[in-house]
């Protein structure tokens, strides 16, 4: 297999029965089994919508889910990796950000008809959909060019009907490529079989010629128990089950929907390990509107004694150690949610008695005194919690950034900037990240009271260390941060993980026969097909 000398590499595309099906971790588990074996691959997915995103090294904002495939590729990521990146601002609208750059604010409907039609069917809708198709195809090209296999990731289902004469991401992208397709089925759920027939049964002979395989996600239990079904499954479908995955806890990688996580007592994945010290460091986050980069917790998740925890109620900050307010892509919405949920009283209260919180990004800006956005919510001046001497005023133009600097003694190097906002630290203020001169960078710092526009800078060990000490001693706690609790080396056994999943549990041998070649000819059609 190679992607040198002209030669194109080898592809699969991994879809699903449904959102959160398990493509991402499949996808990932893919590239640690092949970057193992020492295949040069990448990932890519076309099209994504999320909340979590990533900052490149040339400056390209993609989603958080193919930065986390490309380390498990052991590459660095880049904006190839998803050409169009949908970034919620409402039920309705969207920021698009097309090969790592924001191109506006659209509506779905807007999206697809390029602002220039006005539904399915018209020339400009059909021409922009064709546009689109060729960017994210060329960016694949590019990619199978350089490596020996690339491994797509599809979004949602194959079989949305509703969406595929605008489809870019799924069997649009595989036949534009001539992808082989294996579609992934979270067990756990319930209904695998039927989600497997209904997905093929649903597309159109074409499609259908392309999907090769199955795979089951999360399952628990005696896999003979299941034989039979992936017995009668090849017999309806003249496709094989090309793995059974097991459930596993705690894999931790970056989900690509923050909206899924705003909901009451969600716990973030954690060590489970015993403190270090006597104590246990308890931190909340607000789960705002929007939340954006919630990822940035997982670090603090990761050591051991830090039991962290999302809500919507302001009596669950009582007690709580450390208050987080994340990134949104919604500040001022996400100001008057907490103002309405009464966490606003309850912050600005910590903050009166010099308990610790901390704002990243869309945080930070909700702890300042005014917010002039005339950009995201166009909602002019507002006042915030007035918990830091800030002033935010929006900018046109997005910051994206890989900045480096110094926070508390330590040196911070994995933080990253997404942000429109742009932060005026005044008088009464300390900053918080400064560079090898001393000079101020980011953030702001009043007492316990902490604000940076740096996501991932907790990531950095010693700084994460030494920002959790500050924590336990506003906190008058006896927690002690372990010595040796290295989050990189965390991820990378985490990845490990996803790739021994593969490796021990998937047909390995198909999957390569599928990279390297292609969908098989001859695969039966399941009626009745595509409507």
């Amino acid at each position: 297999m190679s992607g040198v000398s002209g030669k194109t590499g080898g592809g699969l595309l991994v879809a699903g029965t449904t959102s959160d099906a398990g493509k991402s971790v499949v996808t990932a588990g893919i590239c640690r089994w092949l970057a193992r074996k020492g295949v040069r691959v990448a990932p890519f997915k076309a099209q994504n919508m999320s909340l979590n995103s990533f900052v490149t090294r040339e400056g390209a904002e993609i989603g958080r889910a193919q930065a986390m495939q490309a380390q498990a590729a052991r590459i660095e990521p880049t904006a190839l990796m998803n050409p169009v990146l949908l970034k919620p601002g409402s039920d309705r609208s969207s920021q698009v950000v097309l090969l790592g750059k924001p191109v506006g604010e659209m509506s779905a409907r807007g999206f697809w008809a390029g602002v220039r039609g006005p539904s399915p069917g018209t020339a400009p809708y059909s021409e922009h959909r064709a546009e689109l198709l060729r960017t994210v195809a060329g960016c694949l090209e590019e990619l199978r060019g350089q490596y020996d296999a690339v491994i797509c990731e599809g979004a949602g289902s194959p079989a949305e009907i509703n969406l595929r004469r605008t489809d870019i991401v799924n069997m649009g992208l595989a036949r534009a490529a001539r992808l082989p397709v294996v579609v992934v089925g979270d067990i756990d759920r319930g209904g695998v079989f039927a989600s497997f027939f209904g997905t093929t049964a649903l597309l159109s002979a074409e499609d259908q010629a392309l999907v090769a395989g199955y795979i089951v996600n999360k399952f628990r239990g005696d896999v003979a128990l299941l034989e039979p079904g992936l017995d009668m499954l090849r017999g309806l479908t003249g496709r094989q089950v090309m793995g059974v995955l097991p459930y596993r806890h705690g894999l931790g990688i970056d989900e690509e929907d923050g909206l899924r996580m705003s909901r009451h007592g969600t716990v973030r994945e954690s060590s489970g390990a015993p403190p270090y010290g006597e104590d246990l460091l308890r931190v909340v986050v607000a789960a705002v509107p929007l939340m954006s980069n919630f990822t940035d917790v997982d670090a603090l998740a990761a050591e051991p004694g830090v039991v962290v925890r999302f809500t919507d109620r302001p009596e669950e900050l009582a007690d709580a150690d450390l208050v987080v307010l994340p990134g949104t892509r919604g500040t001022v919405r996400a100001l008057e949610w907490l103002r309405a949920r009464g966490l606003a009283d309850a912050i600005a209260r910590r903050a009166a008695e010099g308990r610790p919180v901390l704002g990243i990004c869309g945080g930070f800006q909700l702890l300042g005194e005014t917010i002039q956005d005339d950009v995201e919510s166009r909602a002019g001046r507002v006042d915030g919690l007035g918990l830091l001497p800030v002033r935010v005023r929006f900018a046109p133009e997005k910051t994206l950034a890989r900045p480096v600097g110094v926070a508390l003694g330590e040196r911070v190097d994995t933080g990253y900037e997404i942000h429109h906002g742009v932060a005026d630290v005044g008088d009464g203020g300390e900053g918080f990240i400064f560079d090898g001169q001393g000079q101020s960078l980011d953030g702001c710092r009043v007492g316990s009271v902490w604000g940076t526009h740096w996501h991932g800078s907790l990531e950095s060990d010693g700084f994460r260390r030494a920002f959790l000490r500050r924590v336990a001693e506003a906190a008058g706690r006896r927690f002690v941060p372990a010595p040796d609790t290295a989050f990189g080396a965390l991820r990378e056994e985490q990845l490990d993980r996803l790739g021994d999943l593969i490796e021990e549990h998937a047909d390995t041998a198909a999957l390569m026969r599928l990279i390297e070649g292609g969908a098989p000819p001859g695969l039966p059609f399941v009626p009745p097909g595509a409507p």
